[in-house]
């Protein structure tokens, strides 16, 4: 069963540096890398990228070599209602 997953993908401010994260994002074919969001108009230099896979690793493995080191995968997930009920319960139990 897939998760969902959050890749954030940093790199550095310098124009240079923007130019080639986005031409090798763009340049892979991957269709998750060219659709990433990219931060940098507003000087968060960093791209975001949500996939449905079936593991950390194969979101990890989505991000182009020269920047996984620096990628963070985050697993997201959503609560009901009932279930934050639950989670509380637990708290005060």
């Amino acid at each position: 069963m897939s998760a969902r997953f959050l890749i954030e993908v940093p790199h550095d401010g310098t124009m240079a540096a923007c130019v080639g994260a986005v031409e090798i994002f763009l340049k892979t074919g991957s269709h998750f890398l060219t659709h990433a969001d990219w931060g940098c108009k507003d000087g968060v230099h960093k791209a975001w990228i949500m996939v449905d896979v079936d593991s950390r690793d194969e979101a990890k493995a989505i991000v182009p070599p020269l920047f996984r080191q620096h990628a963070t995968i985050v697993q997201l997930n959503a609560f009901s209602i009932d279930e934050v009920e639950n989670m509380r319960r637990h708290l005060t139990g």
